[in-house]
């Protein structure tokens, strides 16, 4: 998959999520072979008011190239000037967000909000083509709700305004999460438009992926929720797609391995309170389905150490799923 001169050599993306899509966790998912890794969202607006909590967010290793840094907000000027005032920063492609359903982001006309608002999605998408040199893509969703299905017209909109690439996620704003992605507007939205579309929504495992490319015509797959707690998604999708074999799935205890090693880079980029409090999400969706996850998720919040959390997992986590 290309997206402007850059080639994407497996066409495999880990989708931006708040609070999930960080540091420690793109550098994961990028060992097991993601093809391109997407940043959490980043406020424009708190990036021009030089946000002392964004600096964070902006975090990037050498080792997870190339990497999707994503934007959001709703006003033109301040996201082409922002683009342009961290373009010298190490991403290699920046998304700006009109997907996002969250209501404190949709009620100030930002994310998915702007599906309703084709004119100043142009404006978005062409002054910050405009205002850097890297290409630049963007996220959307199916429609805002029922009554505004619009991706298509969306989707050929942005392409005119110069992205270099859309994804979409087969839902609408209303939505959220619930129900069944349609993944026929992904091929709608592929038939409409010339440049590289990427399908999202509903995709956790090999078989989900390859229907996906085989249903939409679409160029790459964009994997959210199937890659919480199973960065292994991408080992088994590059794996398939070299040898037509799909790996068994970790065992037990290569998923402890995973999960202290997660920890551990939790704690150097983000300290041990930080770290080892935000692992415990990431442990109860690193465990579902095993034996003894639930007597594990019981005591996970209690955890505040990586010691403790090494010992916890050895003494909860039994060894037969």
């Amino acid at each position: 998959m290309k997206i402007g001169s850059l080639t994407i050599r497996h066409p495999y993306v880990l989708a931006p999520m708040a609070g999930v899509t960080d540091l420690p966790f793109r550098l994961l998912c990028k060992e097991q072979g993601a093809g391109l890794l997407c940043m959490e969202m980043v406020s424009a607006k708190a990036l021009q008011y030089k946000n002392r909590n964004t600096e964070a967010l902006l975090a990037i290793h050498p080792q997870e190239y190339p990497v999707s840094l994503q934007l959001f907000g709703s006003e033109p000027e301040v996201i082409s000037e922002q683009a342009k005032a961290i373009e010298e920063r190490p991403f290699q492609i920046l998304d700006i967000n009109m997907g996002c359903p969250v209501p404190k982001v949709v009620k100030n006309g930002e994310g998915s909000a702007l599906m309703k608002n084709p004119r100043l999605v142009y404006e978005i998408v062409s002054r910050t083509v405009k205002a850097i040199q890297k290409p630049v893509t963007v996220k959307i969703r199916k429609g805002f709700d029922d009554t505004c299905v619009n991706a298509v017209e969306i989707a050929r909109i942005i392409e005119e305004a110069g992205a270099a690439a859309v994804a979409v996620h087969g839902r609408t704003r209303e939505q959220y999460y619930a129900g069944k992605a349609d993944w026929d507007i992904i091929r709608q939205v592929k038939q409409a438009v010339g440049i590289p579309v990427i399908g999202n929504g509903d995709v956790t495992c090999v078989e989900d992926a390859r229907r996906m490319m085989d249903e939409t015509g679409c160029d790459g797959v964009m994997i959210a929720r199937g890659a919480r707690g199973n960065p292994w998604i991408f080992r088994e999708l590059k794996a398939y797609d070299e040898t037509g074999q799909i790996p068994p799935r970790p065992s037990v205890p290569e998923i402890r391995e995973m999960m202290l090693r997660h920890a551990r880079l939790q704690v150097e980029y983000k300290g041990e309170y930080t770290g080892i409090r935000e692992m415990r999400s990431h442990v109860s969706w690193y465990t579902r389905g095993l034996k003894g996850a639930a007597r594990l998720r019981e005591e996970i919040n209690r955890v505040e150490t990586y010691h403790e959390l090494e010992k916890l997992l050895m003494e909860k986590l039994i060894e037969t799923a």
